[in-house]
């Protein structure tokens, strides 16, 4: 499937502003599973300094130094991708006979530490909600994240939260609703729980029922002969051809598509967001 994305965010301060270097996380993640075949990034002001690197977890992002005081930002993107993953169960896990809790072999332990966590320093409620996850997979690490994403999705309501960090995954649970990186860190949480290496993804998911007109987030799982595979708690699927990751990390701030301060006293500012998602070759 070929997916287009144009996506403006605009920040409008009340007075001109020094704007602080900002980290931007936006170009699409090109993978065995998308092909990237244009991106452009556009940023007003132009920045003094701009360059684009790999952070330590292997998201590319852009660093942006600005001179002057100015009384807007605006971050422009157009992306057009290729997405290959018509089946996301085309895998084999390889040693299926380790039941959840899982234990990962030596010579992975160490390597995905930055996304384990001890099965007891999960919150109580969030064991709960794990642990009937794991009883209904039959603790089978491979259906686990898939029944896990579909529980989620059938016991919370979905809300849109424009602005600010994700709910705490107990938070979540009470409140039994959530925005999408809400129900990702509870995704993520319960994974975790259960002895999987799990992380938070951001990106955008296109859908002919739901709007595709807002970042979205979810969490990836890390199975054995899988790699990372990719589960949509706020639609309860398993990750496949309409999803494109632009972030993924261990903290969900990690994976924030802009990240910036601003100096100006007493300054305030507004947020405006457009995403325009098309996609064709279903």
């Amino acid at each position: 499937m070929r997916i287009t994305v144009r996506h403006r965010t605009s920040y409008a301060f009340d007075a001109p502003v020094y704007l602080e270097p900002h980290v931007i996380r936006l170009r699409p993640r090109a993978d065995g599973a998308v092909r990237l075949v244009d991106f452009a990034l556009e940023i007003d002001p132009e920045p003094a300094v701009r360059t684009d690197n790999l952070d330590p977890e292997g998201n590319v992002v852009t660093r942006a130094w600005f001179e002057g005081r100015w009384p807007r930002l605006t971050i422009r993107t157009h992306a057009v991708v290729d997405t290959l993953l018509d089946n996301p169960f085309r895998f084999l896990v390889t040693e299926p006979d380790r039941p959840l809790p899982y234990a990962y072999a030596p010579e992975f332990r160490e390597r995905l530490a930055l996304y384990r966590r001890p099965p007891d320093a999960a919150h109580p409620a969030v064991r709960e909600m794990a642990l009937a996850a794991a009883t209904e997979s039959q603790r089978d690490p491979a259906r686990f994240p898939l029944i896990l994403a579909q529980r989620i999705r059938a016991a919370f309501d979905r809300e849109t939260r424009p602005e600010g960090p994700p709910l705490a995954p107990e938070a979540t649970i009470a409140s039994g609703r959530g925005a999408c990186r809400d129900l990702a860190v509870l995704f993520v949480a319960c994974c975790q729980a259960v002895g999987l290496a799990a992380r938070f993804a951001s990106g955008y998911a296109h859908s002919e029922k739901a709007d595709s007109t807002e970042l979205h987030a979810w969490g990836e799982v890390f199975l054995r002969g899988g790699g990372w595979r990719g589960y949509d708690p706020s639609q309860g699927l398993a990750v496949a051809d309409r999803h494109v990751t632009v972030a993924a990390a261990a903290n969900p701030r990690d994976a924030a598509p802009v990240t910036g301060t601003f100096r100006g006293d007493g300054v305030t500012a507004s947020l405006a967001a457009e995403i325009e998602l098309a996609a064709r070759g279903s």
